[in-house]
């Protein structure tokens, strides 16, 4: 039986002028361990839906597996909150590099191998893809448009894979790394080409995030929030284009400009559009 991602609550919600009792959605919250080879690995906190998804692209961003095949088995246990996982090659993965940890809605810290394991797995990536600044916000539109959940609880984080014509793929989760991570597992168990990609995501476009959109394989990132400096540095050396505070009324191309139609870049120049 699946669980229910979403959950009611009664509330009391003041209006500016009254105290009003009302039902709220609210988004639910689960835990999900992995088990490795007979070994517990990680356990994260996750909205409990697209769990095969979300193993599968966790363990391809930790660098354990490279390609869908590496799995030998998968299963998972949604009323206990296990995911059991077995490898073709026992000795292919990088355990020594691990340790049994817990991995958080949020964000940071969580990843304690962050520039061991993530680093190393980023991929440059080379694409010849340009969009129009149309097509960035539209897709950003469809996006936020798409997500129920999110307009049910505004406690989700929304990450979403596109053609620049259209959305191909979309995931929420309560973590946004999670989210991003159950669009990786979707592209890995799909042998979805990446080439012509682009990833419209809710949240900030931290370094954590920019390497994830490295590990799958998108030149192009878009976001309604802002980036952080190290995320743009290693946006310049991966080759990916970020483009964030997306709004109706423009935007901002931070690296790799050349992917977005109509801007004559010149360095000399403090006006580029």
């Amino acid at each position: 039986m699946l669980k229910e991602i979403t959950t009611s609550q009664n509330i009391v919600k003041y209006n500016g002028h009254n105290f009003i009792e009302e039902e709220d959605d609210i988004a639910v919250e689960s835990a999900l361990t992995i088990i490795l080879d007979g070994t517990e690995f990680a356990t994260m906190v996750c909205t409990p839906s697209e769990l095969k998804e979300l193993v599968v692209g966790f363990l391809a961003s930790e660098g354990v597996i490279r390609v869908y095949q590496d799995i030998q088995s998968i299963h998972i246990d949604e009323e206990t909150g296990f995911a059991y996982v077995d490898l073709v090659s026992k000795h292919s993965i990088q355990k020594d590099f691990h340790s049994k940890r817990f991995i958080g809605s949020c964000c940071g810290k969580g990843r304690q191998f962050y520039f061991h394991n993530d680093v190393k797995t980023a991929k440059t990536v080379m694409t010849k893809l340009t969009v129009t600044p149309e097509q960035c916000r539209e897709l950003m539109k469809q996006m936020q448009e798409n997500s129920s959940h999110f307009q049910q609880t505004g406690g989700v984080h929304n990450a979403a894979l596109c053609t620049k014509d259209g959305i191909v793929a979309a995931r929420t989760d309560i973590g946004r790394h999670n989210a991003l991570d159950k669009l990786f597992g979707y592209c890995m168990i799909n042998r979805i080409p990446l080439k012509d990609k682009i990833i419209a995501f809710s949240g900030r476009i931290s370094s954590e995030v920019l390497l994830k959109a490295a590990k799958i394989g998108v030149g192009i990132i878009l976001s309604k929030s802002a980036p952080t400096n190290l995320a743009l540095d290693l946006a310049e050396e991966l080759g990916i284009t970020a483009v964030g505070f997306i709004r109706a009324n423009g935007f901002n191309v931070y690296t790799h400009q050349e992917r977005i139609q109509g801007i004559e870049y010149n360095r000399s120049s403090p006006s580029v559009l």
